[in-house]
Order: C-alpha cells, then sequence, then structure tokens
C-alpha cells in the first residue's frame, strides 16, 4: 500500500466523520432546544411555498435539443421552477445584504 492511498483512506474516514458530525450534532442541539427548531422548519416552509409558486408560473416547454437529450415536459418543468427558486432566492438575499449594509451605515 503506498502513502498516498493511506492518506486518501485517512481523508475518506475524515470526511465521514465530518459530514455525521454536521448532521448529528444540529440534530442533538434541536432536540434539547425544540424552540430553535421552529424557525428551521418556518424557513423551510417558505422555501417550499416559494418553490410550489415557482412551479405553478414555469414553463413545460421543451425545445427540440432538450428533447434530443431526453428531457421531457415534467423534466422541463421542473428544471423552470428550480431556476425561478434560485433567481428569487438570490434576489432576497442580495436585498436583505443591501438592507442590512444601509441599516448599519445609518446608526
Amino acid at each position: 500500500m503506498e502513502a498516498e492511498d493511506i492518506g486518501l483512506y485517512i481523508s475518506y474516514g475524515a470526511l465521514i466523520v465530518a459530514i455525521g458530525a454536521a448532521v448529528i450534532m444540529p440534530l442533538l442541539h434541536s432536540i434539547k432546544h425544540p424552540k430553535t427548531l421552529l424557525g428551521s422548519l418556518l424557513g423551510v416552509g417558505a422555501l417550499v411555498v416559494l418553490f410550489v409558486i415557482c412551479y405553478a408560473i414555469s414553463d413545460s416547454e421543451v425545445s427540440a435539443k432538450a428533447r434530443a437529450l431526453g428531457t421531457d415536459e415534467s423534466s422541463s418543468k421542473l428544471i423552470g421552477a428550480g431556476l425561478y427558486t434560485f433567481y428569487a432566492v438570490f434576489i432576497v438575499s442580495i436585498l436583505g445584504m443591501v438592507y442590512s449594509e444601509v441599516t448599519k451605515a445609518l446608526k
């Protein structure tokens, strides 16, 4: 076994431990403090509502090139909804950063 192999295996192990800690620690924290879980659930709920709205307004039209690649109407609608959701979240985050900076500057 070469030194590179050992380093890769150690890195894989460290990655698995980090992913496990990133998933388990917030769950343990939310079990100890259930009120903090409510804020997270509201955020996830808002994202789900936003995605449903974006799905409703997205188009299911498929171009000839996309159809040749195997994209059908439902996939096209999901892709459109994902893009609209991304655009909305991106714009809201930019507006939030601008608002935060302006209110800090005016204090």
